[in-house]
């Protein structure tokens, strides 16, 4: 049975994340410069090199891994990735946090959800903010509803996890550098192993 159509357990949530990056980490990432696997990495070493806890470490770890829906059971395969000539969002943002939540913190499960609409915040509040985004991200921005109105930025800021939320968002634009060489996925193990053991 392939691990798309197997029920995740605590004991298999690790060894199948760890899975799909080593067999879908270098699939493309939208037409980024860098593949997936690359971004969710370099996004997780910012952040750790940043100082952050373990659980926003995490979350810039696997704030994309819903771009991979049809690893999912009961996801459809079509859903997820992401591709140029889009013309409707996937929201691989809510695909992510549904297989996340049974095994990882609020916090983790927040990041992955709301980090598309951290990016629809930051254009509306932050000056400039728009113009650092790379084309495949203000393409992806015009499906996922553009920036944020005034009631719906203020509304977002109220979120319990809004820091963390926006940081990982922050970690997510940085994470596109080509040829950077980062930890592996297994490096980051032991800390997955103590976020999934201790999550009631």
């Amino acid at each position: 049975m392939s691990e798309a159509t197997t029920e995740l357990t605590k004991s298999t949530i690790i060894p199948f994340l760890d899975g799909i990056f080593t067999r879908r980490g270098a699939d493309e990432y939208l037409g980024e410069p860098v593949t997936i696997g690359e971004h969710m990495l370099q996004a997780a070493h910012f952040a750790q090199r940043d100082g952050h806890e373990e659980q926003v470490i995490v979350a810039a770890l696997l704030h994309d891994i819903g771009h991979f829906t049809g690893e999912f059971i009961g996801m459809p395969l079509a859903s997820g990735t992401v591709f140029m000539d889009d013309q409707t969002d996937r929201q691989h943002e809510n695909a992510g946090a549904a297989v996340l939540a049974p095994f990882f913190p609020d916090l983790v499960v927040d990041c992955c959800r709301y980090h598309v609409a951290a990016k629809r915040y930051l254009c509306a509040r932050e000056p400039g903010y728009f113009d650092t985004l790379s084309e495949a991200s203000v393409h992806s921005l015009n499906l996922q509803g553009g920036p944020m109105d005034v009631d719906e930025a203020a509304s977002f800021e109220a979120h319990p996890h809004f820091e963390a939320i926006i940081a990982v968002r922050r970690y997510d634009e940085a994470g596109k550098e080509v040829g950077m060489v980062v930890p592996p996925f297994s490096s980051y193990m032991p800390m997955l192993e103590r976020m999934v053991a201790g999550h009631a």
